[in-house]
C-alpha cells in the first residue's frame, strides 16, 4: 500500500499546539513520506512547482501543483506521496485539531 523507497521526505515541524499543526515538508526527487492517515483536516500551501505522486491503497495519481497553489482535504485520508518531479519540491501542511481554539491561539 505504500512506494518504495529509501529517501525519505523531511518534515520541518513549525507549529504544534492544541489548534494546530504546521509542518513543511521537503521532498528531494523520488522522496516519499510513507503509508499515513491524517487524523485531521488539512491544507497543503505549495512552495515548489511539481508533481506529487499519490498512491492512495488503490492506485497511484499524478497531481501536477503549482507554487502558491493551495487545496484542502477532510480528516481520514490514508496514502502515500512522492515527489515525481525530476527535482526538489516543497510544501506547509496545517492540520487543523480543533477550531475553536484557533480564535486564541497567539
Amino acid at each position: 500500500m505504500a512506494f518504495t523507497c529509501h529517501i525519505p521526505a523531511r518534515p520541518t515541524l513549525q507549529q504544534d499546539d492544541e489548534a494546530v499543526r504546521i509542518t513543511r515538508w521537503d521532498f528531494e526527487p523520488g522522496a516519499v513520506t510513507g503509508w499515513h492517515r491524517h487524523a485531521w483536516p488539512y491544507f497543503v500551501i505549495t512552495l515548489v512547482e511539481g508533481t506529487l505522486r499519490v498512491h492512495d491503497g488503490a492506485k497511484v495519481t499524478d497531481v501536477g501543483l503549482k507554487a502558491g497553489q493551495s487545496y484542502r482535504r477532510t480528516s481520514g485520508v490514508e496514502h502515500d506521496v512522492m515527489n515525481g518531479s525530476p527535482h526538489p519540491i516543497a510544501f506547509v501542511e496545517i492540520e487543523i485539531k480543533n477550531p475553536n481554539l484557533l480564535e486564541q491561539a497567539s
